[in-house]
C-alpha cells in the first residue's frame, strides 16, 4: 500500500502539472472504488481552476475554486500525468481521470478498486469528512513529539508498533516505516507503548521523521506496485534495515533479525539492539 513517503512523492510530481490549469474534462470509467464516486462530479469540476494540491496522512486534496477532490490510492493505485496529447489509450484499470487545459491529464489507475474519489464541497465537508476528521498529527509537522507520544501511550498495553501504526494517535506510519523508526530508534515493537519512557519517546520521534523524510528524498520505497508519477521506482527498498530482511544478519549488530506479525502486520526487529 502507499504510505505516507509515497503519497507525498505522487503530491509534489503532480502539483507542477496542474495546480493553476483549468478542469476541462471529467471522465469516470465505473461507478464506484471502494465508495461510489461522488455523483455530478463533472458538473462540479469542469470550469474550476485548480489552486493547490495537498496532503492529508495518505490523501491527496486537490483545491479548486468550487471545493476540494478527495484522492486516495488504495492498495495498490497510481497517478500518472500525461502531459502532452495524444494520450496513451487508457489501460483496463485507468478508472478516473481529468482533463486540464493545456492537454495535461491526470489519469487514476487502480486495479483492486480500493481507492477513492470524493468531492468535498467546502472547508466544513472537509473537517466532517469520515475519512478526515479523527486522524491524529502528521508525522513531519511539530505537533508530534515525544511529550505527545507519551501522554497518548499512558496506560496503553498495545504493542508499539500498533500504536504508532494507529492513524487516529499519528498519520501515515505504515507497516513499512513503523519497522524501520522503531530499528532505528533502538525499541522493541513488541513493548507494550505505555511502558516507553518519554525521553525514549523523544529518541523515537527523531527516528520517524528522519526515516520518512529519508524515503521521501529516495522517491518512496517500491516493493510490488508503486512507481511515482513519472514511473519511476522508488528507491528507498536499498536503504531498508528490517523490513523484509527476516533471517538475515543485523546491519549495525550482525545478529539475526526476527519476523513475527503484530496485529496481523509482518514485523521484523532485531532482538540484541532494539529493546
Amino acid at each position: 500500500m502507499p504510505e505516507l513517503p509515497e503519497v507525498e512523492i505522487t503530491r509534489r510530481g503532480i502539483a507542477p502539472h496542474i495546480v493553476g490549469r483549468r478542469i476541462n474534462a471529467v471522465v469516470a470509467r465505473v461507478p464506484r472504488l471502494r465508495f461510489d464516486l461522488s455523483s455530478g462530479l463533472a458538473a462540479r469540476l469542469c470550469g474550476g481552476r485548480v489552486k493547490a494540491v495537498r496532503r492529508r496522512a495518505k490523501y491527496l486534496l486537490i483545491d479548486i475554486n468550487q471545493g476540494t477532490l478527495l484522492l486516495h490510492l488504495g492498495m495498490s493505485g497510481s497517478l500518472r500525468v500525461l502531459s502532452s496529447p495524444p494520450h496513451a489509450l487508457p489501460g483496463p484499470h485507468d478508472h478516473f481521470e481529468l482533463g486540464f487545459s493545456g492537454g495535461c491529464l491526470l489519469r487514476l489507475n487502480d486495479p483492486r478498486r480500493f481507492g477513492a474519489v470524493l468531492w468535498l464541497a467546502d472547508a466544513a465537508a472537509e473537517v466532517s469528512c469520515p475519512l478526515l476528521c479523527a486522524l491524529g498529527p502528521e508525522p513531519l509537522s511539530a505537533a508530534l513529539d515525544g511529550v505527545y507520544l507519551h501522554r497518548r501511550s499512558r496506560a496503553r498495553r498495545v504493542p508499539v508498533k500498533s500504536f504508532l501504526m494507529d492513524g487516529r494517535i499519528v498519520v501515515g506510519l505504515g507497516n513499512i516505516y513503523a519497522n524501520e523508526a522503531l530499528f532505528d530508534a533502538g525499541v522493541d515493537p513488541r513493548r507494550a507503548a505505555g511502558r516507553i519512557s518519554a525521553r525514549r519517546y523523544g529518541v523515537l520521534v527523531q527516528s520517524i521523521k528522519r526515516v520518512l523524510r529519508l524515503a521521501i528524498a529516495n522517491g518512496g520505497t517500491t516493493l510490488r506496485d508503486f512507481t511515482a508519477v513519472d514511473g519511476r521506482p522508488g528507491y528507498f527498498r536499498s536503504e531498508l534495515a528490517v523490513y523484509g530482511r527476516g533471517g538475515q544478519p543485523c546491519l549495525r549488530c550482525g545478529g539475526v533479525l526476527r519476523s513475527l506479525r503484530l496485529a496481523q502486520r509482518s514485523t521484523v526487529y532485531c532482538p540484541s539492539c532494539q529493546r
